[in-house]
């Protein structure tokens, strides 16, 4: 089982930073952070768990403190429905591009039905005079 230290380690990991960077991205300390990384301090202060949890939305927070779950929250947890609203979106966007295809060739034969009324007058008139 990993320790929280260890978890810690891989969130730096995973993010891709340096532990210098991931002080910085954190407002953390960095001679703290790299006491803690080498094992020259063991006990790790609940200001940098704040500060890591606080800085990254995604880190699920059962997992850093109790190494329950994954390490990274669910999106259904933090996005209900998200998934459903993002289906409804993409269906409405294809039904608004179609209805604007559709309104493009209706004022295209709206047009075309106007020049024929236009020649077939003309037609009846020359009709009538010849």
């Amino acid at each position: 089982m990993n320790t929280l230290i260890d978890r810690i380690k891989m969130i730096i990991e995973a993010k891709g930073y340096s532990p210098r960077a991931f002080a910085m991205a954190i407002e953390f300390n960095y001679s703290t952070l790299n006491n803690y990384l080498t094992g020259r301090r063991s006990t790790i202060d609940s200001e940098l768990i704040e500060k890591i949890l606080m800085s990254f939305d995604g880190i699920s927070a059962e997992w850093l403190l109790r190494s329950k779950g994954g390490m990274f929250i669910q999106k259904e947890e933090t996005e209900p429905g998200m998934e459903k609203l993002k289906s409804i979106v993409y269906t409405i966007a294809n039904l608004q591009d179609e209805i604007n295809e559709k309104t493009v060739l209706t004022q295209r034969l709206l047009e075309e039905n106007q020049k024929l009324k236009g020649e077939l007058a003309m037609l009846k008139n020359e009709r009538n005079i010849g």
